[in-house]
């Protein structure tokens, strides 16, 4: 399998934008960087090249474009750029002014394989300020149905045109020019409804103070609106500089997110190469009413579907091969220049990562305040087992407590040793509540246990499930009854990892008044327990925050080691929460199949762990995802905080008897 179909296989598709070097007025010369360009672009494997508004002429001709011999001058270099890609697989979008009939159009030409296969002419012109362009060119709009001789061929032209690749149809892409972004109505809008999942914009926007923020802003929030890859290319510093200055600003954004983008004021070629993942694109819009509905604002004409046949050159991709798909981020002969996150839940960046501790913190107290407004209730009662989740949920009880201006005194905060609960965490638990000022209580469960043990006939030396669960259950019903005692309700401390593994004890730590944690994952937990400790806490209670954070994670159901040490350490049963939550992110969010999720993980963990560590446990997410589905079907209320949730009341209705086995049959047969 070749490098790019491998990609391809899993709906990453490489694109490009550029910036290519110009000679002012001179198609001609023009036509050797535009070629520069494609040639480029196609040895990095790019399937699209976007590049800039006029750029077979330069942007700032002027009053030239009324001289025939300008625009005869640029359809000769059309026609040379044609016969010297004959047989090419690239597609590239290139700016040129065309004449029909009375008007001049300004247009982007979308040529691949030595032919034209389709025209599209700018719709908004602007003709304000230092923008002069209607002076010269014609509206789009209205050219419908189109078709012009131009290059020696007939080809399809007007706005209502949407390429489409024969071989896949995900490859699917509109074109808009510059100022057709900045309208109130976008092309692209548009053209996304109709099923492009890639928007290409040639553009010749002058620099000025701040404007190229707020013009990298545009391009990212038109991709999140449309749920698209959005591919900029910006005229460069080559072009006239007599009133404006060009950047060559170049972007590639998808769903929100900026991919890359290109080193602006460059005065060589600067091209821009990425993967967009279609299958993702088309995963969202699939969950989206307005994709689904297919507005009837986007139906004022019927778009024209222009097919993209197989390239017939075949490029040398010998060297490129790779055996197993899986295998791609081991690949030394290929480089895969999308980033993919290994904590898709956790900002990499810092401050970023701090505003979303901020916000995440402040919806989890605003939730709980609200419940305890609402039942009237006069106390919290949390169980605290000296582990990440307990410390959290107990952290959001004492900042809701201090909002409501209740006394921390009224938080009854209980430990309850167990069979398993070793030192480490018995003084973990034991400071926090200290530290923080609540109530304490301490209840040793295991007298209880014993004779629930000797009551259901099960000998407390047989280390199973039934042993485990009857302490889980007895700590719930204990919590349970003292928040009715205290006119209270149980803040419950699972988190969505839990929830998404059913590692959680049926009506026992599964059950709760409310889950203040229930939205958010495993490795996001550990990050808002140390952005508290930083940032919302004293001495003594950030000191105690960070033993905790390095406790191993532990649900202490069995005895400790003979050294007093923990001896049921979670990951070490169900594996790494960094990968779970990794497979957990892209099967909901993006409905990723197991294949995929293989493939992404070899290239997010490709220092950590070797594909059969992976398979091992994306196997386990799966079977445990499936078959614990019953737990989820009965939660606690909880806040939502992020794109993911598993509430059965609202981003996660599965039945409890689905089976398994395709996702399994898919995941064996990729091998």
């Amino acid at each position: 399998m070749s490098t790019r179909k491998g990609l391809e296989r899993y709906g990453f598709f490489k694109v490009s934008v550029a910036s290519p070097r110009l000679a002012l007025a001179n198609p001609a010369a023009n036509v050797a960087f535009i070629l520069e360009a494609m040639e480029k672009a196609e040895e990095q494997g790019a399937r699209l090249l976007v590049l800039p508004e006029l750029c077979m002429t330069g942007y700032t001709c002027g009053d030239l474009f009324h001289q025939r011999a300008l625009l005869e001058a640029a359809e000769e270099g059309i026609r040379s750029i044609l016969t010297q890609t004959r047989g090419s697989p690239l597609v590239t979008i290139l700016g040129a002014p065309i004449p029909v009939g009375n008007c001049l159009y300004n247009t982007g030409v979308v040529i691949q394989g030595g032919q034209i296969l389709g025209i599209i002419p700018k719709q908004y012109l602007p003709n304000y300020k230092e923008f002069y362009e209607e002076r010269w060119f014609s509206s789009g709009v209205g050219t419908e149905g189109m078709r012009i001789r131009y290059a020696d061929t007939e080809v399809p032209f007007g706005r209502d045109l949407l390429f489409r690749l024969e071989e896949d149809p995900r490859f699917s892409f509109g074109v808009e020019i510059c100022e057709d972004l900045w309208s109130v109505s976008p092309p692209s809008s548009d053209l996304s409804r109709e099923g492009a999942l890639i928007l290409c914009n040639l553009s010749a926007s002058n620099e000025g103070i701040g404007k190229n923020l707020y013009r990298r802003d545009l391009v990212r929030m038109q991709s999140a609106r449309c749920v698209a890859a959005y591919l900029y290319a910006g005229s460069g510093v080559l072009e006239s500089t007599t009133d404006l200055v060009f950047g060559g600003s170049t972007f590639i954004a998808e769903n929100g997110v900026i991919l890359a983008e290109g080193k602006r004021f460059s005065r060589e070629l600067e091209l821009v190469v990425v993967e967009v993942d279609l299958d993702r694109l088309q995963a969202e819009r699939r969950m989206l009413t307005p994709f689904m509905d297919r507005e009837t604002t986007s139906q004022r004409f019927p778009y024209r579907v222009v097919p993209i046949p197989v390239g017939r050159k075949q490029r040398a991709e010998t060297s490129q091969r790779i055996e197993n798909p899986q295998n791609v981020a081991g690949s030394l002969s290929y480089t895969f220049l999308r980033r993919i996150d290994p904590f898709p839940f956790v900002p990499s960046n810092p401050a970023e990562r701090d505003e979303r501790c901020e916000e995440i913190f402040a919806i989890q107290t605003a939730g709980l305040a609200r419940r305890m407004e609402h039942t009237k209730s006069e106390t919290a009662v949390v169980g605290i087992s000296g582990g990440l989740d307990s410390t959290l949920a107990l952290l959001v009880t004492v900042r809701t407590f201090d909002l409501l201006g209740i006394p921390r005194k009224q938080i009854l905060a209980v430990t309850m040793p167990g069979f398993g609960t070793t030192d480490v965490t018995y003084q973990n638990a034991l400071q926090l509540m200290s530290s923080l000022g609540v109530s304490s209580r301490e209840i040793d469960i295991r007298e209880s246990c014993l004779r629930h043990f000797e009551d259901i006939g099960h000998d407390p030396k047989v280390h199973d499930t039934t042993y485990e669960n009857v302490q889980a259950r007895e700590r719930t019903q204990i919590l349970m009854d003292l928040a009715n005692k205290h006119r209270g309700l149980v803040v419950g401390t699972g988190d969505l990892s839990e929830l998404a593994l059913g590692w959680c004890t049926y009506n026992g730590d599964h059950m709760s008044m409310y889950g203040v944690n229930s939205g958010i994952p495993k490795t996001l937990v550990r990050y808002l327990v140390q952005w508290i400790a930083d940032h919302a806490s004293p001495g003594s209670t950030r000191e105690v925050l960070h033993r905790i954070l390095s406790t191993p994670i532990t649900p202490e159901l069995l005895p400790p080691d003979s050294d007093g040490r923990i001896q049921q350490k979670t990951e070490d049963l169900i594996g790494p929460y960094a990968l779970h939550d990794f497979f957990l992110y892209h099967f909901l969010r993006y409905g990723a199949p197991p294949d995929k999720i293989l493939f992404l993980a070899g290239i997010a963990f490709r220092d950590q762990y070797d594909e059969l560590t992976l398979r091992k446990w994306l196997e386990v997410f799966f079977r445990r995802f499936f078959s614990q589905q019953y737990k989820r079907s009965c939660v606690p209320d909880g806040p939502k905080v992020g794109s993911i949730n598993l509430s059965p009341r609202g981003d996660w209705r599965m039945p409890s008897d689905a089976t398994v086995a395709a996702w399994l049959a898919q995941l064996n047969t990729s091998q």
